[in-house]
């Protein structure tokens, strides 16, 4: 299993923990042993369920507890996993988090199912490479986000989630047709300024997308109301072409390799204060939020910021938060890339898979 690392530490590399073992014998033979816990490898079971996906069980459970009970079991899990006793978190919303992801983790440290990641199809036209990035989620603490580009958006995907928003959903996405200018460092300080800049923009979008509604609705009922299948009209056909071409040349200028000088407004709130101080580009997005347990959840304005190849900011303007993001550089074998179709396909299914 990769760990990230301890939050909030994004640059630090992925941790590795063995899981489990498989002893190939003569006679074509096999045993399994999990790796699970600290009283060495023990009795396990592996079987495959169907193709990029697997499961494992331990046949002794009793090997995962330890004598000092849960309370044993959470201290040392909370050092491995954090790299923190509980006496140096303060703040309780974050104990009581920490403790959620504690209880909901260890009921499942028995049972296993493995289903296979394949990372996100590239394309010259991306603003970065797409694939994994660790990223910190305040005090839920260090999760992975797999970033993927689909013509004018770019989505970020949980791979990893916590008792809000969990694995599968769609974290960000940003919207690559609104790059937003950014004001002088002084002036961005201001967290009133930025957010009317964010606010405009998403009124801007609101408002695109109603007419878009509208002139879709227009043409379904002009197709309808023909005897015969009508051509598009000439003048929707002139207004698509606009917007690609609009969209292209946004793209170019946005792989524009100048940068710009970057700070946090004064009152976002972020995990690792050690962020770039310069960042390429940035462009409107959305950020999704919701309550324990994923309830009432909702999309959110905020600000993707792309600071390098690798490393890339989202300012959740509700939370007044700030999320930093870097790649894993870990080499994955076997994860070749799909075809876009099949990429977003495989999305919606792990969409539906945690939901």
């Amino acid at each position: 299993m990769y760990l990230p690392p301890h939050d909030p530490h994004v640059d630090d590399p992925m941790r590795f923990k063995p899981l489990f073992r498989i002893h190939l014998m003569e006679r074509k033979c096999a045993t399994v042993e999990c790796m699970y816990g600290h009283k060495g490898p023990h009795n396990g079971h592996i079987q495959i369920v169907k193709k990029d996906e697997f499961s494992t069980k331990c046949n002794q459970t009793d090997h995962h507890r330890m004598s000092g009970g849960r309370q044993e079991e959470f201290r040392t899990w909370l050092r491995e996993e954090w790299g923190r006793t509980l006496e140096d978190i303060f703040h309780e919303h974050m104990q009581e988090l920490i403790l959620m992801k504690f209880i909901y983790t260890s009921q499942y440290d028995n049972c296993l199912t493995y289903r296979r990641i394949y990372l996100p199809p590239s394309s010259p036209d991306d603003l970065i490479k797409p694939g994994l990035f660790k990223g910190t989620y305040g005090s839920h603490g260090l999760e992975i986000v797999m970033l993927s580009f689909h013509g004018k958006k770019a989505k970020g995907t949980k791979i990893t989630g916590d008792p809000n928003i969990p694995a599968g959903q769609q974290t960000v996405e940003i919207d690559l047709t609104h790059p937003l200018q950014l004001p002088d460092i002084e002036t961005l300080r201001d967290f009133s300024e930025l957010s009317r800049i964010v606010l405009e923009v998403q009124e801007q979008v609101r408002r695109e997308e109603q007419e878009e509604e509208q002139r879709q609705e227009e043409e379904d009922h002009s197709q309808q109301a023909a005897s015969q299948p009508a051509a598009k009209p000439l003048g929707g056909e002139g207004a698509e072409g606009e917007e690609t071409a609009a969209g292209a040349e946004g793209t170019t200028q946005n792989k524009a390799p100048a940068s710009q000088p970057f700070v946090l407004p004064m009152g976002v709130i972020s995990r690792n204060e050690d962020y770039p101080r310069t960042c390429r580009i940035c462009f409107y997005g959305t950020g999704l939020i919701a309550g324990h347990g994923f309830t009432s959840p909702e999309r959110t304005p905020g600000v993707f910021v792309l600071f390098d190849d690798d490393r890339f900011g989202f300012i959740w303007l509700e939370l007044k938060s700030f999320s930093l993001y870097s790649r894993i550089k870990v080499s994955f074998q076997n994860a070749e890339a799909p075809s876009r179709e099949a990429f977003d396909e495989m999305l919606k299914n792990i969409q539906s898979l945690a939901t």
